[in-house]
């Protein structure tokens, strides 16, 4: 019997749902419970608008589409990310764990080297302008409080460079996270979806 190759189309998805369910099984693994989410107090003032399906189903669109939100949320300064991230999932109606959970990517250790950046990409923008480049102060677990504040100041004082980067680095990581989530998941329902293929052809000799 002579295998025809065929070109993917969205059906492949749906037919390996079942057979091949690989991409929901590892996000439901890690991703936090529906209950969990709705019971977050902040997250409870939306209310009705939880309810929408989109902002729970796992496919590669909505999933795609919450680390997109996750990942620009994740550089937005203070504590608002998670905030931040279901203000922009429930009117674009993309998967709101999956949204949460991206903003973790930044973190005391990473949030330093990430604003470096920022602001060396806003200060491209905008042609050189803005105060000498100073290194990030130390995170200083006892002295949390004061950490935080000289972490602040620190972030103040590199101004509108900081800014503009900020917003640049933010759109150019949710592009990354978006087309990374669509090309993995979708390299995987092709693989898998042969790979059944080739095992109804091999039972049909």
């Amino acid at each position: 019997m002579v295998a025809v190759e065929l070109p993917y189309n969205c059906s492949m998805e749906t037919v390996i749902s079942t057979a091949a369910p690989m991409p929901r099984k590892f996000f439901r693994k890690y991703l936090p419970s529906h209950e969990s989410v709705r019971d977050n107090r902040h997250i409870a003032r939306f209310g009705g608008f939880l309810r929408h399906p989109n902002l729970w189903h796992l496919n590669r669109h909505s999933v795609a589409g919450g680390v997109a939100v996750g990942m620009f949320s994740g550089l937005v300064p203070g504590p608002f990310q998670m905030l931040a991230a279901a203000l922009l999932a429930v009117p674009l109606r993309v998967n709101l764990p999956v949204a949460l959970v991206t903003t973790l990517y930044t973190n005391p250790v990473t949030i330093g080297p990430l604003y470096l950046l920022a602001y060396l990409i806003g200060r491209l923008i905008m042609g050189g302008e803005g105060v000498p480049l100073s290194p990030p102060p130390e995170m200083e677990w006892s002295r949390l409080g004061a950490s935080l504040e000289a972490f602040l100041g620190w972030v103040l004082s590199m101004g509108a460079p900081l800014a503009v980067g900020l917003l640049a680095l933010a759109l150019i990581l949710a592009a990354l996270g978006y087309a990374c989530v669509q090309i993995g998941w979708r390299a995987y329902v092709i693989r898998a979806w042969r790979q059944r293929r080739h095992l109804r052809n091999k039972h049909a000799r």
